[in-house]
């Protein structure tokens, strides 16, 4: 995969940018809030039809202006691509393939593979569940729209169960409607969730005795009620509990990473810079995964991905992106200097943008 050009107009501060790329490592060096990780967001955003970083589109609008525009002009395989989206409010947002409109956003996710590795993903370690299934949601969907679909399904008729517990309603025919269909497709969710941590774990454990010291030893391991059976006898059997509580208690929505380090809970024990270590190896791992489900080689964005590692880890990182195995790269930083040393240490094709109050040099 790669992106040869990308057109910006009133995407967050960044009024208008015209960005050829080169095909190894594409750097955006400035101040703080000058833009970087803006652009950064752009390409995410053609890839997952969202930003990373704003819920609402509204907040993607530069102040004032009464539209925002992307564009980016890719290369997947032999096959030009052309995304487009575009943004007015009080309008449904358009995303384009070509010059046809995407009827649905979903249908676009898994065309352009993409991993991002940023500050913010410190949520996989310290927040709760929700964000470590949001990540192995995210991976999964981008190969597997019935996943996706399934997801949808899912979240829908826990939303309908949910609505029933807070009525106290009693009637077990809606109850059993709503069940029936959350454990129809919470059996495929869990299924190729497991399926994903069986072919991910390991990928993730080498990638981590790569970046960290031997004595730091790594386990990722996958947790779900229904690894006690099937989710509609949990269902049916916890309904009067869940009456008591006004939510549904037991089900795909409450699966969960397990992390640990060195034998303890990685969020209990981990350092900043183990923790940042941990989630470099989560996401290279990712990356592998991509690749060989998709069959092309995802872009890669390091928003300020070098900030809390040492210098070993920062050199280990450099070494493994420096590989073949890794294709166009986007990465942000603050310091010029260090940029220079990472292109040096790399020795492959480099450009570098100089972002200043939303202006790109």
């Amino acid at each position: 995969m790669f992106l040869q050009h990308l057109s910006v107009v009133n995407y967050k501060n960044i009024a208008e940018a015209e960005l050829d790329f080169c095909h190894g490592v594409n750097c955006f060096v400035g101040h703080n809030g000058a833009g970087k990780t803006n652009l950064c967001d752009a390409v995410y955003y053609l890839a997952f039809c969202k930003s990373r970083l704003s819920v609402q589109d509204s907040q993607n609008l530069r102040h004032g202006e009464a539209y925002m525009m992307l564009q980016g002009q890719f290369l997947r395989g032999e096959d030009k691509e052309k995304i487009t989206m575009g943004y007015k409010p009080g309008s449904r947002k358009s995303i384009k393939r070509g010059d046809k409109e995407y009827p649905r956003f979903s249908d676009h996710i898994g065309l352009i593979p993409l991993v991002s590795i940023a500050p913010e993903d410190q949520d996989l370690v310290v927040a709760g569940s929700a964000a470590r299934r949001k990540f192995m949601d995210g991976v999964i969907s981008q190969f597997d729209r019935v996943y996706l679909e399934r997801l949808l399904e899912y979240d829908y008729y826990l939303a309908q169960r949910g609505a029933l517990l807070r009525a106290e309603e009693s009637d077990a025919v809606l109850y059993g409607l709503c069940e029936e269909k959350m454990s129809d497709a919470a059996d495929y969710i869990y299924q190729k969730r497991s399926q994903f941590l069986q072919e991910f774990a390991p990928v993730f454990v080498q990638y981590y005795s790569q970046l960290a010291p031997e004595s730091e030893a790594s386990v990722l391991r996958y947790r779900s009620h229904l690894t006690d059976g099937p989710l509609l006898e949990q269902l049916q059997s916890l309904r009067s509990r869940d009456l008591i509580l006004g939510f549904t208690s037991h089900g795909v929505h409450k699966d969960d990473l397990e992390m640990e380090l060195s034998g303890y809970p990685l969020k209990q024990v981990a350092s900043q810079g183990q923790t940042k270590t941990w989630l470099v190896a989560l996401k290279l791992a990712q990356f592998h995964f991509l690749k060989k489900k998709s069959g092309y080689t995802p872009l890669l964005l390091l928003d300020d991905v070098f900030d809390k590692l040492d210098a070993s880890r920062v050199a280990s990182v450099i070494r493994l992106v420096s590989g073949g195995e890794f294709g166009q790269i986007f990465v942000t930083d603050t310091n010029r200097e260090h940029l220079d040393e990472l292109i040096a240490r790399l020795q492959i094709d480099s450009r570098i943008f100089t972002v200043e109050g939303g202006r790109v040099g």
